[in-house]
């Protein structure tokens, strides 16, 4: 059985990583210029004018992005089956044959919506988030201006300063109650999501050419992983033989956990492997 190099979407995922990189930093700089001394609602809402631009334009991006890549990620895995199971020879020629089964393009879809919803809540919450920092400052302005005393003016001025600045540093909360980086969690959803899309591709197209098992890939992993690497696998509950399914597995939340980089390749026989 040929095996196809394990995709790491290293470089679609920092492109988009870049995209959240540079809005925040552009977002800082926007907060960084808030005159505290004189910050009044003119001033709030030429900020989050400002913020809303720049926030449109990263959602305007990682839209196109994620319906660029998630597609890229079911096609290899639909070439990845062909090559596995031998219908071509090279990853070249199975390119050439890919293409998407019905069960695929459903997958597909709704992989992009759920993937695009995703990060879309990322810039919704920094931009509620942002807008509460922003109205809470032009508050805590004047009673910066009523302050009396040079040390306690500073001290609240600061303190705006970095109500201001953490309103954007904390992208999202998770339901674990985790506080996630926009860039961090967004760079996590969605090499998450690719490697599941990949993974979901390569099982349809598997069953559409009536194979029902698989073999995870090895790279020597550290973690729970470890235990399941070079194991077999059935890609249907009723494919036959004591072989745990991807469901399975995953619910043991030992493999195919968020960030998990393990594959699996196709085979027919899983008495010859």
């Amino acid at each position: 059985m040929m095996r196809v190099p394990e995709p790491t979407y290293k470089y679609e995922v920092d492109q988009l990583i870049a995209y959240y990189q540079d809005a925040v930093h552009d977002i800082l700089a926007e907060l960084e210029r808030v005159d505290i001394d004189n910050f009044r609602r003119a001033n709030a809402k030429a900020t989050l004018d400002s913020i809303a631009e720049i926030l449109s334009e990263l959602d305007d991006k990682s839209k196109a992005w994620v319906e660029k890549n998630i597609p890229k990620a079911a096609r290899d895995g639909v070439i990845n089956t062909i090559v596995s199971l031998g219908v071509a020879e090279t990853v070249e020629k199975a390119a050439q044959i890919a293409s998407f089964s019905r069960l695929n393009k459903e997958m597909v879809a709704a992989a992009v919506a759920d993937t695009q919803a995703d990060l879309l809540a990322v810039t919704q919450n920094i931009d509620r988030k942002t807008k509460a920092a922003v109205r809470k400052a032009v508050s805590d302005s004047m009673r910066y201006h009523m302050t009396r005393g040079t040390n306690g003016r500073r001290t609240i001025a600061s303190d705006i300063r970095n109500t201001l600045q953490q309103s954007v540093k904390t992208g999202i909360i998770d339901a674990a109650g985790r506080r996630w980086r926009p860039e961090v969690y967004a760079d996590m959803a969605v090499r998450t999501k690719m490697m599941e899309t990949y993974r979901q591709a390569t099982t349809n197209e598997s069953l559409s050419r009536n194979v029902y098992y698989a073999v995870i890939s090895s790279h020597g992993a550290k973690d729970a992983c470890r235990f399941y690497e070079g194991k077999i696998m059935k890609l249907t509950d009723d494919a036959p033989g004591k072989y745990p399914t991807y469901d399975q597995l995953k619910a043991s939340g030992q493999i195919w956990h968020p960030n998990c980089k393990h594959t699996f390749s196709p085979i027919r026989n899983p008495e010859g492997v």
